[in-house]
């Protein structure tokens, strides 16, 4: 008197349970397991690719601030290599501009760039990484791609400011535009050019790409600190 009924056959339901529940995790961890060879064994991402995957890594990009919003066209195109090629050298990775397993790796984990120095609007270049941050507000808004003095040249380091803007500047020394030209130490500015290669090429100037350079011109009026280590 006072024991509680058994229910005939528990036992035997508990242990079906836990069958079931242990062959539901076996399925999910082999699936997850599948998904990532996958994704590893997946060919490079790299010029001239299409489709969704393209689209997904230009979404990614655009968060971290190397596209700018609205650039995820699926479409693997020069854009889409300066923004892979920063984020390379953001990430101290080899700078090839394909996205191969590592960089898509280091894609999902990596955080915007900070700027090292606290100031309301600056730009910022790392030649060691050849990154350019441009900052508003306080804030990375976009990383780009940049290429510095080849090996006999330099680019000067230090704090400087933007002194002289032109959209259009004729470079005397060697005989070459400079779209939107930001002048930061006497002959040396920050411009646009049509070859930006992934490693360090000019005769001293910041080259960046001409896709990104209205939009670095735009955000750095005269007075804007230049900040280059």
């Amino acid at each position: 008197m006072g024991e509680r009924p058994r229910v005939a056959g528990s036992g035997r339901i508990a242990a079906a349970l836990g069958v079931l529940v242990a062959l539901i995790a076996t399925e999910l961890a082999v699936a997850s397991a599948a998904a990532r060879s996958a994704s590893q064994s997946a060919p490079p991402l790299q010029l001239g690719s299409r489709g969704s995957r393209v689209a997904t890594l230009q979404r990614r990009l655009i968060v971290l601030g190397y596209l700018p919003v609205g650039a995820a066209d699926g479409t693997y195109g020069q854009r889409t290599w300066h923004a892979v090629v920063a984020f390379q050298g953001w990430q101290r990775l080899p700078r090839d501009g394909e996205a191969d397993s590592r960089t898509l790796t280091e894609l999902q984990r990596a955080t915007r760039p900070r700027p090292w120095v606290p100031l309301p609007r600056a730009l910022e270049l790392d030649i060691s990484r050849q990154v350019l941050l441009v900052v508003v507000d306080g804030r990375v808004s976009r990383a780009i791609h940049s290429s510095t003095a080849r090996p006999g040249f330099v680019t000067p380091r230090g704090r400087f400011r933007v002194f002289e803007r032109e959209r259009l500047s004729w470079s005397k020394a060697f005989h070459v535009w400079m779209p939107y030209a930001l002048y930061f130490s006497g002959g040396y500015a920050i411009h646009g050019f049509d070859t930006v290669p992934a490693y360090p090429a000019s005769h001293g100037c910041v080259r960046i790409p001409l896709v990104e350079a209205p939009y670095v011109y735009a955000a750095a009026p005269l007075g804007t600190p230049v900040l280059i280590r």
